[in-house]
């Protein structure tokens, strides 16, 4: 039996079946079409502008790893005129993020960019294992995407960078969109589905160059380019709300291809119809808001269920302003990461009485 011809170049046997399309590509065409894929969306977004400097936060897993790799390529070969530099944050896990910092450090060496490691016990005083041992595992996830997302903008200000590039895939979007439909937290699509959130008037605006881009190509991606990546996942991930989401879009998949490009269209179709806020201080009426999108709670806009007809959509945009302790942005007096350092060193002063 024949082999089958690149359905690109039409020369070299095809040994890559596209997840997106089921396109039949050879190794070395379907390295073209990734980055391609990366720098359409670059340019069509407008993501970048010469002479920028960027930081790229950097995990060590597949996504950051992928990411930077195809920046430096795409960078020297279109000329994009940016400065990359990685940006690592240390949560202190031991067993996991120490031996991914590893692999991080060997990308810097491997991809000639300068490496700034940023540690939750320098910011917060408190490492995830102390979280951990304080509160146990249920609801970590809630206190590390807090301090996570904080310490990344604030790494990038001790830097004096404006602009920070995440590795979100396609595969994360379409996860983020489906849990606040089924949350029924509308006013959240447009910053879960805009490809940058923060603008120039931000201390800090991020993007993501992945966006487009199927998880199971970029496991693809960096398997046949052979890159030095962190495969373990986190010690403390648990089975929460993103997880069944998860299954569900990749049982879609299995089905239709294409299901995953097409919930990311829809989110972002569906975003435009709530108003076009294209915003990432998308809040929710009341006194209390989440900070993170994988919480253990219903979503802020569903008010546990009890919204009111027309509620939802008309939810009101807060004014970030700037906390009164840390200095970081926040929509309250008092930042979400605040908060929960008061309470787990009143825990902490509890155990000890």
């Amino acid at each position: 039996m024949a082999p089958i011809l690149c359905a690109k170049c039409k020369t070299e046997r095809a040994l890559v079946k596209r997840p997106k399309n089921h396109q039949k590509l050879c190794k070395g065409c379907f390295i073209s079409v990734f980055e391609e894929e990366v720098h359409h969306t670059i340019v069509s977004s407008s993501l970048f502008s010469p002479g920028e400097k960027v930081a790229i936060g950097a995990s060590g897993g597949k996504d950051s790893t992928v990411l930077a790799s195809v920046l430096k390529d795409l960078n020297e070969r279109y000329q994009y005129g940016l400065d990359l530099v990685l940006l690592s944050i240390d949560e202190g896990i031991k067993g996991y993020r120490d031996d991914s910092l590893e692999t991080v450090k060997r990308n810097a060496v491997q991809y000639d960019m300068p490496l700034t490691v940023v540690g939750y016990d320098e910011l917060y005083g408190w490492t995830m294992d102390q979280v951990v041992e304080t509160i146990g595992k249920k609801g970590n996830c809630t206190y590390c995407g807090v301090f996570r997302r904080q310490a990344l903008d604030r790494g990038a200000k001790m830097l004096d960078i404006k602009h920070l590039v995440t590795g979100h895939n396609a595969d994360d979007v379409a996860e983020t969109i489906l849990m606040n439909l089924l949350r029924g937290d509308l006013p959240r699509l447009g910053r879960s589905t805009s490809i940058v959130t923060g603008d120039d008037t931000c201390d800090v605006k991020r993007s993501k160059p992945l966006k487009y881009s199927y998880e199971k190509e970029i496991v693809l991606y960096a398997h046949h380019k052979k890159l030095d990546y962190f495969s373990t996942e986190c010690i403390y991930s648990p089975e929460a709300f993103r997880g069944t989401a998860r299954t569900l879009i990749k049982n879609l998949e299995r089905v239709r291809p294409s299901a995953i490009l097409d919930i990311v269209r829809s989110g972002e179709d569906m975003a435009r119809l709530v108003g076009g806020r294209q915003s990432s201080s998308y809040t929710c009426k009341g006194p209390s808001t989440r900070a993170t999108e994988d919480d253990y709670t219903t979503g802020c806009g569903s008010q546990q269920g009890k919204a009111s007809k027309g509620e939802i959509a008309h939810a009101p945009l807060q004014t970030l302003g700037k906390c009164e302790r840390c200095g970081y942005m926040s929509s309250q007096a008092i930042c979400q990461a605040c908060l929960l350092v008061d309470g787990l060193n009143k825990n902490k002063a509890q155990i000890r009485i």
